[in-house]
């Protein structure tokens, strides 16, 4: 795509989402009961939103027009926002992660696909550098360590010498003996047909007869294969079989990604431009325009001295540093607006003073009056659903009007190469250039206000508030003093990277799979979960690919892996002190190299019932006060988060666990379509070739209570290098993949509904249970007074 076109879409883009800001307060305001109406409402922003965000995610990934990028970067961050928050509103209202919004796609005439939510890549490519640098570090330090896992697929063990000999004859003693067998084989073959020749007593002499035989085996064989081209082409001409080549890369998918490789080349090129267009530019304006302005806001800063004088009778007090100075009272406005600003101040602190005395007066007898009214208000309000306030609507709001007053009718005719513009670039840097020559000239107009005010009024110089500032100043660092005896740090003395260093030595940070989340096949509803978070917990049977998740979130946001599991930190940091020591040495590094992410294996041994004693030596539940504890010093701006994996979470204390997770998802089994698509990719990933003769459809159907980990176990152990090779002549079928799995055991009935029940006991699941209930009851009232009615209608009748 050229640049014209994606400047096109972003136009595009541009006008939808304004046209959804204008819609979207007037249903804020409108109170609704309907829940139906009202999830059908939240559902179509968010569904608008998706869109809107899909376009403009690809439109900021290759605009190669810096100053555009800005903009659009902060649109883009408001339109994510507020996804998150009609996420959590549709959560609230219908009490579940999980929602359906077939019926709208539908009316919108949309895919499901353009349901899916894109990771942005600017979450890796703007710390590609930064990544690559840290995994080099890793890989480092574990190599120093003597524990580089990198380039080992399979542990290797050591073996005797003797051993080792005895293994190499047994080898060759088979091979050998195979060669053998082999050989018996051809003699005993050659014995045979001499026999059979012996037998018929003599041989075939009509030629003829061979010749015919020759060719009707010859035509049978030329004409199945022209069926089953036939057939072939049949279905794909009924669009039940992909055509040919469907799945290889075209030349235009090629071409396509080397202009995306160029595009990000040139919007790196430009970037390095522009920041350096903003060094040059400010100073050419300090040189060329820093005196104008200079005198300019002197002349303005008399003439303000000079007219108060003339108004009120006495010089005015100049703002403090602190206050920004005289920017206060001249930003955005004329002399002649800033006079009109002190004359009408006059005028309405002296109608202040007089409402304040009636005010005294009437009070007592209002006030009850307002009480009963706003109590009476607030119980209709509570009937009635209102959508909460958005934190993110002013900011895509500020972004739509800066779009509509600089981008939206600008001429970029003589800007074929999208480079940076040079006179927005001056419009922004003046402001700065006035604001620091506005801090010198402050300076000078104190000094002279003072000379004015001992020349023309003869007043003795007030005293300075200095020392009263000092108290302040005093009084704030002693606050400051006791919050940093609060939050003590343990390792001021060291550095990052020696923290760093031991926290990989130790193996609490661990490198993270490269995995992304469109290698995890399975339920769609998993990929709208965006774990934005304190704390989150994916609780579902083993291997369903909950650990898969935790590594995807780590390699798609370019995030730290730390392991807290129980059975990884046993042993290490002993005592009471030790374990502070290593939470803090893990959350300082975290917060330093931000984002992190912190996974707790088998989460529930931490919030354990009963620990077992096999598990009393490794102390499961050490963590279990603490975490509560670093969920509270976790602050908005941090971005840590905390990962919980669990197969049993029934065997764990509910309270507890509930109130360290604060999202809890459960993943389930894959039904039959994610099953089938399951068994297909698996095969293909795994060096498998699907024909005909391979029941994809059965296998999906005969495989039902099996996880995605036992399909993946099954096709390893299935598609051996030697079966590879034999595919061409014998091609795969069902029956060697059922046979393998029926030693594995299914996720039973019993098993999933005890995931079901616990899930019920969570706080969202309990929030769900009573809205059914009181669903249903309220349903059976209304059944009940509608008979109540008709059977006194009944008897007025009679």
């Amino acid at each position: 795509m050229s640049n014209a076109m994606y400047n096109k879409m972003w136009h595009q883009t541009q006008e939808a989402l304004g046209a959804l800001l204008d819609k979207e307060p007037q249903k804020m305001i409108e109170p609704q009961r309907n829940q139906v109406f009202i999830f059908q409402t939240l559902a179509t922003f968010y569904i608008k939103y998706v869109q809107i965000f899909r376009n403009l995610e690809n439109v900021y990934d290759q605009f190669v027009h810096p100053q555009k990028r800005i903009l659009i970067r902060k649109v883009l961050d408001g339109v994510m926002g507020r996804i998150l928050e009609l996420k959590n509103e549709m959560v609230e209202l219908e009490l579940t992660e999980f929602h359906y919004f077939d019926d709208i796609l539908q009316d919108l005439k949309l895919a499901p696909q353009q349901l899916d939510i894109p990771i942005p890549k600017y979450f890796l490519k703007e710390k590609l550098e930064v990544i690559k640098g840290r995994e080099k570090i890793l890989a480092q330090i574990l190599a120093d360590g003597g524990i580089d896992t990198s380039d080992m697929k399979y542990p290797v063990k050591s073996i005797p010498f003797d051993e080792a000999v005895k293994l190499i004859q047994i080898a060759e003693r088979a091979r050998q003996g195979r060669l053998r067998a082999l050989f018996m084989k051809q003699i005993y073959l050659q014995e045979y047909r001499a026999k059979q020749s012996k037998m018929l007593g003599k041989k075939v002499t009509d030629t003829w007869a061979a010749a015919l035989r020759i060719q009707k085996v010859w035509r049978r064989f030329h004409q199945c294969k022209e069926t089953e081209k036939l057939r072939e082409e049949e279905m794909i001409f009924l669009g039940m079989n992909p055509p040919p080549l469907f799945n290889e890369v075209s030349a235009t998918v090629i071409q396509a990604e080397k202009v995306d490789r160029l595009r990000n080349e040139v919007q790196i090129k430009h970037e390095e431009d522009y920041r350096e267009a903003l060094v040059t530019i400010k100073n050419d304006l300090k040189l060329i325009e820093g005196l104008d302005i200079k005198e300019n806001l002197q002349d303005q800063i008399r003439h303000w001295f000079i007219e108060c004088r003339n108004l009120t009778g006495t010089f005015p007090e100049y703002p403090d540093i602190e206050e920004g100075g005289s920017a206060i009272i001249f930003s955005n406005k004329t002399i002649q607006q800033v006079i009109e600003d002190v004359i009408a101040n006059q005028e309405e602190e002296e109608k202040n003073e007089k409402k304040k005395k009636k005010k005294k007066e009437k009070q007592p007898k209002n006030a009850k009056k307002q009480k009963k009214g706003t109590k009476e208000k607030n119980k209709e309000e509570d009937e009635k659903w209102k959508m909460s306030p958005s934190l993110f609507l002013p900011a895509m709001k500020e972004g739509c009007n800066a779009y509509k007053e600089i981008w939206m009718k600008k001429d970029e005719s003589w800007n074929f190469s999208q480079d940076y513009d040079p006179e927005l670039i001056k419009e922004e840097k003046r402001k700065e250039v006035e604001s620091e020559i506005r801090i010198q000239v402050d300076e000078l107009m104190r000094q002279e206000l003072e000379n004015l005010k001992l020349a023309v009024d003869r007043e003795r110089e007030r005293p300075m508030k200095a020392g009263k500032k000092k108290d302040k100043k005093g009084k704030k660092g002693k606050k400051k003093e006791k919050k940093a005896k609060k939050d003590k740090d343990l390792t001021a003395d060291r550095t990052i990277e020696s923290l760093y260093k031991e926290l990989v030595e130790e193996g609490l940070l661990i490198p993270a799979l490269k995995v992304n989340l469109s290698d995890y096949i399975g339920s769609a509803a998993v990929h709208e979960k965006a774990p934005l978070v304190k704390s989150l917990l994916l609780a579902g049977p083993s291997g369903v690919g909950k650990k898969m998740l935790v590594h995807a979130i780590c390699t798609e946001t370019g995030a730290n892996l730390f392991n807290l599991s129980s059975s990884n930190i046993a042993g290490k940091y002993p005592g009471k002190s030790g374990l502070q020591m290593m939470l803090h040495a893990v959350f300082k590094v975290a917060r330093q190299l931000q984002p992190s992410v912190v996974w707790i294996e088998d989460t529930e041994k931490t919030f354990y019932k009963k620990v077992p004693n096999s598990e009393k030596m490794n102390e499961p539940k050490r963590l279990k006060k603490h975490l509560p504890q670093i969920l509270k010093l976790l602050k908005p701006d941090d971005r840590i988060l905390i990962v919980g994996t669990t197969r049993r979470p029934f065997d764990a204390e509910l309270q507890s666990f509930c109130k360290v997770y604060q999202k809890i998802i459960l993943v389930p089994r894959p039904d039959y379509a994610s099953r089938y698509v399951l068994w297909k990719q698996i095969i293909e990933r795994n060096g498998g070739v699907l024909t005909s003769a391979l029941n994809v459809s059965c296998l999906a159907k005969v495989t039902d209570g099996f996880t995605q980990g036992h399909i993946v176990e099954v096709v390893k152990g299935v598609l051996t290098d030697q079966r590879i090779r034999r595919q061409i002549h014998k091609p795969l079928t069902a029956v060697e993949f059922i046979t393998a799995i029926t030693s594995m055991n299914p996720v039973y009935k019993e098993e999933e509904e005890s995931f079901k029940n616990w899930y019920a006991k969570t706080p969202l699941g309990k929030k769900r249970a009573l809205a059914i209930t009181r669903g249903s009851t309220e349903k059976a009232k209304d059944k009940g007074k509608r008979k109540e009615k008709k059977e006194k209608k009944a008897k007025k009748k009679k």
